[in-house]
């Protein structure tokens, strides 16, 4: 068992700066020397070249890495002036989080020696003591203090000194050597039996303000989250191998039932048929430990990834007739606080097998006992199916601006409580740390039962740059003092509307939303209906949720991180009046008649038929309703065939404007109250350009159908 403390993540605040700064020092330089012994564990400089798995980067570039990453923030921050070894500051840069299994291409690079790599860190070393010997310092240390990039590079260091640890011990053993410094657990048996233990229900409450947080943080814990907790029950100890093993005996692996289809994709590509760190030989089942394999330890935690532990749990949830499922990361705070598991101590080790303070292994799941539970922090990571979001006031840090938002995906979950090597920041309880579910941590899981938990708010990192730009067009900042065009439009239907009925109403076009929110303030009821699924899909995400987060582009590759709450739109008693719904314009079905209003704002030069919807659309008003439509009139072939617009072309030598062909389509059941006003509206592409139109709004009134009219609507 290892007696020598790794230093905690150090306090923010104090009274000594002397003493803070020389804290800092031996932090740095502890986690720099800690991270060079672990690669001191490859055995040939074939070691650092030959990649232990094809979607990663051989070990060359993680030994590299997380040195050249001080360089390029410290350059980013300005604290230093010049970079030490520019071509290493470019290779060593950017690791890997692949969209696919496929394989990564390394055709473009020329990796250094080894020796050079070392060299380099040296310098590095050099560099970065030099800068906390002299940098001025200032107490308490918050994100925009010249420390925190300091601090920034020791945490993102100690964050690959665990996932290094993981390649090598996919590393293959005859590249590797064992170390007394990292020497595992060697406490081996038959596990206890794992009851489910009830956890009563309660509420959780996480603050982290940026200006006033004791330790340092990564961008995504920062914020304010709340919640209610449902009672559930929880196993006592993480899963063993040796319960685990009923699953691969009686088929897990084989049978597809069990996996989501997510993880089938995987399992057939893999061609998994157990756990990717169980050894099968003749003798019997051994366990891949990071520099050695060692007699199967079962009651040691299974490691897994997300997609074989919840096939184990949809398995047992078959064999029990219970829903067992993994834990949220809520059910896991709550589990925290119910076991009273406090931080990692900086004067003795930790009563949990973390921070390096015992082996340089998982251990036997009962071995340390939290309140009821074992192992609620430590031993293994788990697995929750709470896939990572940002808490209400999330913003990224400018140093690191891509640090979480690539994650916000819904492809990446959250793994919570620390492994055996989880040190600094990753010990603590505000840690939030999310993976790709086909990935390998030294990671287990704990099952739980009870009801399907609900979903936490979606978080859209968009590569469909138009539905970004549209959530910011009608929810984000007013660019260039041009009002928000959406509520500009509600204000005008609202104004024209008077003292008529307001039951009723129908946004068509509705694109992400906005005005059918804004409609809602006066109406009881309002539709926004659009062609587009993924536009109507951001605007009931945020009725459902009251959030609404995206990207948008900046420059180039670089992007800025939005945030919008129904709240601070004063629009949260309008959710519950609104309904999204997709639709055909020109199509419309029978039960979407009886409104007051109808909007159709920037549809109709988009529309293949305006015509038909123009002549059709009376018969879905109440007389004495009111039509506002809305256009730039921009009319493209690509859109609208050339004999469908209503205007924009020359007939018997004459210009004929899209206005005249809306007072002959309309006039028969509308007669014209406003307008035409020209209403600019300004859409953002990137930081520094803009797209400013005008769009001509005009709002007519439904006329009462005389006797002798004929009947006009839909068949």
């Amino acid at each position: 068992m290892n007696t020598e403390r790794f230093p905690r993540t150090p306090l923010l605040h104090g009274e000594d700066p002397v003493a803070k700064r020389r804290e800092i020092r031996d932090y740095f330089i502890a986690t720099f020397d800690r991270y060079e012994s672990l690669f001191a564990t490859l055995a040939t400089a074939d070691a650092y070249y030959r990649k232990p798995i094809a979607l990663r980067h051989p070990l060359i570039f993680y030994f590299g890495h997380t040195a050249t990453f001080f360089i390029n923030k410290l350059i980013l921050a300005g604290l230093l002036e010049q970079r030490l070894e520019p071509r290493f500051e470019s290779m060593f840069a950017v690791g890997v989080d692949e969209m696919s299994w496929d394989d990564l291409d390394e055709s473009n690079y020329d990796w250094p020696s080894v020796q050079a790599v070392r060299d380099y860190r040296q310098r590095v070393r050099t560099a970065v003591i030099g800068l906390i010997e002299r940098l001025p310092l200032r107490l308490p240390i918050d994100w925009d203090s010249p420390w925190w990039p300091i601090l920034m590079g020791i945490e993102h260091e100690r964050i690959h000194l665990e996932t290094s640890s993981v390649l090598i011990r996919q590393q293959s053993l005859d590249c590797l050597r064992t170390d007394p410094a990292w020497e595992p657990c060697r406490e081996t048996g038959e596990p206890p039996a794992n009851p489910l233990v009830p956890v009563a229900a309660g509420s959780i409450r996480l603050d982290k303000d940026q200006a006033s947080a004791p330790y340092y943080g990564w961008d995504n814990e920062y914020g304010l989250h709340e919640a209610e907790v449902p009672a559930f029950e929880a196993s006592r100890t993480l899963v063993s191998n040796r319960e685990f093993l009923a699953f691969v005996e009686t088929g897990g692996y084989e049978t597809d039932g069990w996996w989501t289809p997510e993880g089938l994709a995987w399992r057939q590509f893999s061609q998994a048929r157990f756990p990717t760190f169980w050894v099968p030989e003749p003798a019997g089942w051994r366990l891949r430990l990071m520099l050695e394999t060692v007699p199967m330890p079962w009651n040691w935690p299974v490691e897994v990834n997300y997609h074989e532990a919840k096939a184990f749990c949809l398995w047992k949830a078959e064999q029990t007739g219970t829903l067992v499922r993994l834990p949220t990361e809520d059910e896991w705070y709550r589990l925290h606080d119910v076991a009273g598991c406090p931080e990692v101590p900086a004067d003795r080790p930790a009563a949990a097998n973390l921070h390096l303070d015992h082996w340089a292994s998982s251990c036997p799941v009962d071995r340390f006992a939290q309140g009821a539970f074992c192992d609620v922090t430590g031993n293994v990571w788990q697995w929750t199916e709470t896939p990572i979001y940002p808490f209400a006031g999330f913003r990224v840090h400018p140093l690191y601006d891509d640090f979480t938002t690539p994650t916000f995906d819904e492809r990446h979950n959250l793994i919570k409580g620390g492994s055996w090597i989880s040190c600094g920041n990753e010990s603590l309880h505000s840690a939030r740390y999310a993976f790709r579910r086909h990935f390998f941590q030294h990671a287990g899981f704990r099952t739980v039962v009870g009801a399907a938990p609900g979903l936490p708010p979606a978080s859209h990192y968009e590569t469909d740059r138009l539905l970004s730009e549209y959530a910011e067009f009608h929810y984000g900042a007013e660019y260039h003092g041009v009002p928000n065009f959406p509520r500009a439009l509600a204000d005008i239907a609202l104004r024209c509307l008077g003292d008529r009925p307001a039951r009723r109403a129908l946004d068509l076009g509705c694109a992400t939303g906005r005005t059918t929110f804004e409609l809602a303030r006066r109406f009881e009821e309002v539709t926004g209906m659009d062609f587009s699924a993924r536009f109507i899909g951001l605007g009931a995400q945020l009725a459902d949720q009251g959030v609404l987060r995206y990207t948008l582009v900046d420059e180039g590759e670089l992007v800025s991180w939005r945030e919008v709450w129904l709240k601070d739109l004063d629009l949260t008693e309008a959710r519950d009046r609104v309904t999204f719904v997709q639709g055909d314009a020109c199509n419309l079905k029978a039960q979407f008649t009886g409104y007051d209003l109808l909007v159709a704002a920037n549809l109709i030069d988009r529309l293949y038929s305006p015509t038909r919807f123009l002549a059709q659309c009376h018969a879905r008003i109440n007389p004495g309703g009111l039509l506002l439509i809305a256009s730039p009139y921009t009319w493209l072939t690509e859109h609208t065939p050339r004999e469908e617009w209503l205007g924009g072309f020359k007939r018997d030598g004459e210009n004929v404007t899209t206005l005249d062909g809306l007072k002959t389509v309309l006039g028969a059941h509308f007669r014209l109250i406003e307008g035409p006003l020209e209403v600019p509206f300004v859409i953002r592409e990137t930081r520094r350009k803009f797209q400013h139109s005008l769009s001509e709004v005009t709002v007519w009134e439904r006329l009462p159908e005389r006797e002798d009219a004929p009947a006009h609507g839909q068949d």
